[in-house]
């Protein structure tokens, strides 16, 4: 199928009164994804399908298309929505099966009602989810007139890697998804999304990634395949996923330069810089991606369905609900409750706030629900452990990355590095201005092309629209109280006042906040998600023996308001974000996952 499905995002606390974002428990967190079901059937028969070979068939029963009715109701109850929660970005994810199967117009079609009917001010961010098989420069012209981007899913650049990537009689689907690939990358890179890979532990890592890079795509999603504590996913022993994520992390680190934008490390980073970012595989975020069926059914994302059948059921369909009607619903609900529904186990754990739990189809146990910790959480520990191990020691002294970066000192050059030239990878104009006004994220703010790790646009931006173009420029206000080097920084406290609450903790280093190289991230050349992290939003537990990696001290926001939901302000950021450590404690091994269960 297209994209096989999946989401992702990180719970922070929005600025009273920021219009779209919650104010209070009294009101959800509206839906800014809108995954459109524009075909249910697909052309691959890809072996590891959990949507067609799961337990959930109700497919079936739908229709094969959705109808101009169907379609025309979605865009109207997507635009009052819209209104209603002052949305200032969306996503529109055009989804199957694979979408392409209804044709190219149809899908033009539906974008250009949704644009047509949202309030004015609201930018739709629309981006097609495909296997690449049926792609032809027609259909391509089609979808970049109507400013649908393309995202791709494959398994690797090569025919060895997309083996289980097979059609209705078994034959290999890469012949005809490479050409279609090569396609969007040669003849219309405007459309580019990127690709979305699932993981497969079996190839080679770094193999995997480097023949990816060959197809040139402006980023890349890396998803673990769905599987839960009843039915784990397959060859899952030991670590063997943290370790294969870890070898392509090293391989994409050690470049000292941004080759692709990789979603789930960019995050990674973000997150362990207590900075906010918008994943569902990672972090805290509330979620906020819906899904319309080819009937019009209001629907969770397809991957619950890898759990049981109608995991992902509402009962709710657009002709007769709205998406508000949605955003009650219990399982919604229960996605949109930061550590409440996580596991007690979770909620104990120092990688908390990186983790998230992780995966929310991850962590069903029948009997049991959702309430479990993931069933990748040995492999998520190593990997986010590992990319801490990566950011302490950048930080600590000179590394291979080439030179260091303006206001980066010392270690901080392969952070820089990866990060510099990217708006010829991301499609980003030169000043950042890849859309007007400010950003109504949801869960980031952008920045320029030139900065650091751009956690931007819609949350779509990942499995389901990997790519989704950012949304404006960076807001990034006066650094709060500790967080500048000024003057020696008594024992216990970060360098320029006590830590907030959540912050790192353990003692700060003796003597003045300049006497050990530190990595900032100043808005010319640092981490590009901006805003202050939340106090309680940076480290958790015991930061491993390091220097301190700091938000920027400095960097002047933006004229005109702070974005809706951007996390970001135009005035002094709030007390709590000072010295932040990437938050992982104890030693760098795997760690252990539940007690119970789980055993491949």
């Amino acid at each position: 199928m297209g994209g096989a499905g999946v989401s992702e995002q990180a719970m922070t606390d929005p600025a009273p009164g920021t219009p779209g974002r919650r104010t209070g428990p009294e009101g959800p967190f509206p839906f800014r994804q809108f995954i459109v079901k524009m075909h249910g059937r697909c052309n691959l028969a890809c072996t590891y399908c959990y949507l067609y070979e799961g337990p959930d068939g109700s497919w079936r029963d739908r229709p094969a298309a959705a109808s101009a009715a169907v379609l025309d109701r979605t865009a109207t109850r997507i635009a009052e929505h819209a209104e209603r929660h002052a949305l200032r970005d969306l996503a529109l994810v055009l989804h199957g099966g694979e979408p392409l199967l209804a044709g190219a117009g149809p899908l033009a079609e539906v974008t250009g009602r949704v644009r047509e009917l949202v309030p004015r001010g609201c930018q739709v961010h629309a981006t097609v989810q495909t296997n690449a098989t049926l792609l032809t420069e027609e259909r391509l012209a089609v979808l970049a007139d109507a400013g649908i981007r393309v995202g791709i899913s494959l398994d690797g650049g090569t025919a060895a890697h997309n083996r289980r990537r097979v059609d209705h009689a078994g034959r290999p689907s890469w012949p005809a998804a490479a050409r279609g690939a090569r396609l969007v990358a040669e003849r219309f890179p405007e459309s580019y999304a990127g690709l979305l890979t699932v993981v497969d532990p079996t190839l080679d890592p770094v193999e995997t990634y480097e023949s990816l890079l060959g197809l040139r795509p402006p980023a890349l999603d890396l998803l673990l395949p769905h599987g839960n504590w009843t039915a784990p996913p397959p060859g899952r022993t030991g670590v063997r996923y943290g370790d294969w994520l870890c070898a392509v992390f090293d391989r994409w680190w050690a470049a000292g330069r941004r080759e692709v934008r990789v979603r789930l490390f960019e995050e990674c980073v973000a997150l362990l810089l207590g900075l906010p970012a918008a994943t569902e595989a990672l972090g805290l975020a509330p979620f906020d991606a819906v899904v319309v069926e080819t009937d019009g059914s209001i629907e969770q994302v397809d991957s619950l369905k890898s759990a049981y059948p109608g995991a992902a059921r509402t009962g709710l369909d657009v002709f007769r609900h709205t998406f508000d009607d949605a955003l009650r619903h219990p399982g919604v609900a229960a996605r949109q409750a930061g550590t409440a529904s996580l596991a007690g186990e979770c909620r104990a754990c120092p990688l908390l706030r990186v983790c998230g739990g992780g995966h929310y189809a991850h962590r069903y146990r029948a009997g049991h629900g959702f309430r479990n910790p993931s069933v990748y959480c040995a492999d998520l520990q190593r990997f986010i452990r590992h990319v801490s191990s990566r950011l302490t020691a950048a930080a600590g002294g000179p590394t291979p990355g080439g030179p260091a970066a303006s206001g980066l000192p010392g270690g901080g050059s392969v952070v820089s590095g990866l990060l510099e030239g990217g708006s010829a990878a991301n499609g980003f104009p030169e000043d950042g201005s890849a859309a007007k006004g400010p950003s109504a994220t949801g869960q980031s703010a952008t920045a320029p092309a030139s900065v650091g790790l751009s956690v931007v646009g819609p949350a779509s931006a990942g499995p389901y629209a990997v790519g989704t173009v950012p949304v404006g420029p960076s807001a990034i206000g006066p650094a709060p109280a500790g967080t500048s080097a000024a003057g020696p920084a008594p024992t216990g406290t970060s360098a320029a006042g006590p830590a907030s609450a959540g912050s790192a903790v353990g003692p700060a280093p003796a003597g003045p906040a300049s006497a050990g190289p530190s990595v900032s991230a100043p808005a010319s050349a640092g981490v590009s998600v901006v805003g202050p992290a939340s106090a309680d939003s940076s480290a958790v537990g015991s930061a491993p023996a390091g220097p301190t990696v700091t938000a920027p001290a400095t960097a002047p926001a933006p004229a005109g308001p702070a974005s809706a939901g951007s996390g970001a302000s135009a005035g002094p950021a709030s007390a709590g974000a000072a010295s932040v450590r990437p938050v992982v404690s104890g030693s760098a091994a795997a760690g252990t996952g539940p007690a119970e269960g789980g055993a491949s």
